[in-house]
């Protein structure tokens, strides 16, 4: 076990990095950035439609990319959230029950205008070291048409949705209006100008990263063709040329709201990638980022920098902290990082010696485990609105059930004999079994394996981050999972059989 003395490396100096990418670039994200599997399918341009739940690493494998894609040459443009996003949008647009002109159509084509107009923005500021044609048309059409650099990134967007929102709820004559949307959804435009994107793209790659648009979100009709008309342009773009490259994050609460997503990710499911970790590749994530706050830890194994920096479990003869902490996440990179960090800030004062004694631990947990039941419920409010209330309805119980003991609270919860108010519009109608999934989905619940089988986690308590979804069905005990545990303060006694 590596030892590493309070004077060697005082605990204040120590810091893991910040939970968002977009802040952490700067602080030293590429320097332990993991380069998995999943970054190397993306950064091949393999995949470029990336799907995962908050803090799954997305924005973080974006930002490594863009600096990377920038270092080698290439275009990049990046949208975030700060530059637009739906809740913008929503405040300048009619909405869907105001004439019905925000088709899914209209979005597609509206986002397929702006990609390329700020491709074509972005290549004419330095046209001078582009072939002279395709230079030049680019420029005068982004000069005659874009030039207010005043402008902010949404609104090509924003005139484009005006300019389709004018014909479809304003007074024209049919055949006026018919010839004017078939030009405008041909983007008659800058159609004349996507050769001379292809030319460009042929001698420098052009990279455009769409990163998580979704502030706002309300799973209304015109959100959701927000979100699958970007699906749709993105798709689009990337059929112009290979090295153009259209990407775009997505996160997995959204992409299971959204039906149209579903038509199109069966014919795109191979530029399709969805993010996952488990808890080897979380170890090897923290322990880069240990090392580089520890550089005496160059040449440490991954649990030994671990070891350096957290003690072991008491009365388990030096077991490691780490399967404890682990436990209490979803598999998320933000959450391992929360939870250490918490672990850090709650010893800086008064334990500010390394490792850090388990007292820490359990002392973040305590606020750890509130924050991360506050944001499961945030994260699926549009899907299952009220879900902090069918949380609390386990306050002070188990922490493990038998099936017949939970789906008898679940019926409580159903019809009301517990209450929850803000469930109605899809708790009602639910069935028990129905609940329970959801509860697994959403990560509250664990499912324990069968123990019929040979495997090593046969017995073994998973959750939907760990297991397929069939073993819910036959699962007959279930467990909160330990992340919500110490919020919800549930005992460890095991619950009276019924029947």
């Amino acid at each position: 076990m590596t030892r590493v003395s309070s004077g060697w490396a005082e605990l204040s100096g120590i810091s893991l990095g910040a939970p968002a990418a977009e802040r952490d670039i700067e602080r030293g994200l590429e320097d332990y950035f993991v380069e998995s599997a999943t970054y190397e399918r993306v950064r091949l341009g393999s995949k470029r439609i990336v799907v995962g739940a908050r803090g799954i690493g997305k924005s973080a494998i974006f930002q490594v990319l863009a600096k990377r894609e920038r270092d080698a040459g290439s275009y990049v443009i990046e949208l975030s959230p700060e530059d637009y996003s739906y809740e913008l949008l929503s405040q300048t647009m009619a909405s869907e029950d105001h004439g019905s002109w925000a088709k899914l159509g209209a979005y597609a084509v509206a986002w397929k205008y702006l990609i390329y107009v700020l491709m074509m923005k972005e290549i004419s500021k330095k046209r001078l070291h582009l072939k002279k044609g395709a230079a030049t048309d680019i420029y005068k059409y982004v000069r005659d048409h874009h030039s207010n650099q005043q402008a902010s990134k949404l609104s090509a967007l924003v005139s484009y949705l005006k300019r389709l929102e004018g014909i479809k709820i304003g007074k024209y004559e049919a055949s006026m209006k018919a010839r004017e949307l078939e030009r405008l959804y041909k983007l008659e435009e800058i159609q004349y100008l996507l050769p001379a994107l292809r030319e460009v793209a042929s001698t420098r790659r052009i990279i455009v990263l769409v990163d998580e648009l979704d502030r706002g979100w309300d799973s209304s009709e015109d959100a959701r063709a927000f979100v699958a008309g970007l699906f749709q342009a993105c798709i689009s773009a990337n059929s112009l040329h290979d090295n153009l490259r259209v990407y775009m994050s997505l996160r997995q609460e959204l992409y299971d709201d959204v039906p149209a997503l579903y038509d199109d990710a069966q014919k795109y499911r191979d530029m399709i990638e969805t993010i996952r970790w488990n808890d080897r590749s979380l170890l090897n994530l923290m322990a880069r980022r240990i090392r580089h706050s520890m550089p005496g830890l160059a040449g440490a194994d991954d649990q030994a920098c671990w070891n350096a920096l957290f003690s072991g479990l008491p009365g388990s003869h030096g077991k490691s902290s780490y399967s404890y902490m682990i436990d209490r996440t979803l598999y998320r990179p933000r959450e391992i990082i929360q939870f250490c960090t918490q672990a850090i800030e709650s010893s800086t004062e008064s334990h500010p010696a390394i490792p850090l004694r388990y007292a820490a631990v359990r002392e973040a947990e305590h606020i750890y485990s509130a924050e991360r039941t506050r944001d499961i419920a945030a994260e699926h409010r549009f899907q299952y609105p009220g879900l902090m209330e069918v949380m609390e309805a386990f306050r002070g119980r188990s922490q493990d059930f038998a099936r017949y003991d939970l789906e008898f609270l679940c019926l409580e919860l159903i019809t009301g004999e517990i209450p929850s108010s803000g469930t109605a519009s899809w708790l009602e109608g639910c069935t028990p079994a129905a609940l329970i999934e959801i509860l697994w989905n959403v990560g509250f619940l664990r499912a324990q394996a069968s123990r019929d089988g040979d495997g090593p986690r046969d017995g073994a308590y998973l959750g939907a981050h760990q297991s397929s979804q069939s073993m819910v069905a036959a699962a007959k005990r279930f467990q909160v999972h330990p992340m919500f545990r110490e919020y919800l303060d549930l005992g460890k006694t095991e619950p009276l059989q019924r029947g």
